[in-house]
């Protein structure tokens, strides 16, 4: 796995924070292009509840997302840190859900009714209204709790660990590579004794 790749497997909304990884030039933007956007979309896509796809994202589709992820960003760093989120992110998510919200569209597939999520508008709205769902849903679970911050010292991923010995973002990404780092110390502070 590189780190330009977006690290998923985390709940939908860690996967929103986690496309701003750390590169040799500071933070980056992994969804700061339409086609990066539908990239990470596809990714996602069986989370996403029909959400991505059609239209391919545009331009005017980034703001909408980029937006809820800052306030996304803003809440788990507040919690990573024990304290009460601030009110403006909290209504910007809620705002964002209002813009698009959800409607199960009842129809008849031959033999049973068939229930499916539609959202109206502008696709970079609908995700928004999506992803700010998604966010809702992990801020009130009591899981968030267990909310950490990746101790790769130039990583800023985040990750809800499924074990509590859980250090790194991923083994493949940051697990590795220090690992290395700290055999390289050990070796070389080793032949400086010598």
């Amino acid at each position: 796995m590189r780190d330009s790749e977006p690290l998923t497997g985390e709940p939908l909304a860690i996967d929103l924070v986690n496309t701003r990884p750390v590169d040799g030039d500071g933070r980056s933007d992994l969804l700061d292009t339409p086609q990066r956007l539908a990239a990470w979309l596809d990714l996602e896509g069986d989370r996403l509840h029909g959400e991505a796809g059609d239209p391919a994202p545009t331009e005017s589709d980034l703001g909408p997302v980029h937006t809820v992820r800052a306030h996304v960003e803003a809440v788990l760093h507040a919690l990573l840190r024990g304290t009460k989120p601030a009110e403006v992110d909290l209504c910007a998510l809620t705002d964002a859900q209002r813009a698009a919200p959800a409607v199960r569209e009842l129809g008849w597939d031959g033999g049973v009714v068939t229930a499916t999520v539609r959202r109206s508008g502008p696709l970079g709205v609908r995700l928004a209204a999506r992803l700010a769902e998604a966010a809702a849903d992990l801020l009130t679970d009591p899981a968030i709790g267990r909310l950490k911050r990746c101790e790769a010292d130039d990583c800023v991923m985040l990750f809800l660990p499924a074990h509590p010995r859980r250090r790194w973002c991923s083994a493949d990404r940051c697990g590795n590579r220090m690992r290395v780092a700290r055999y390289y110390q050990r070796h070389k502070q080793a032949a400086e004794r010598e």
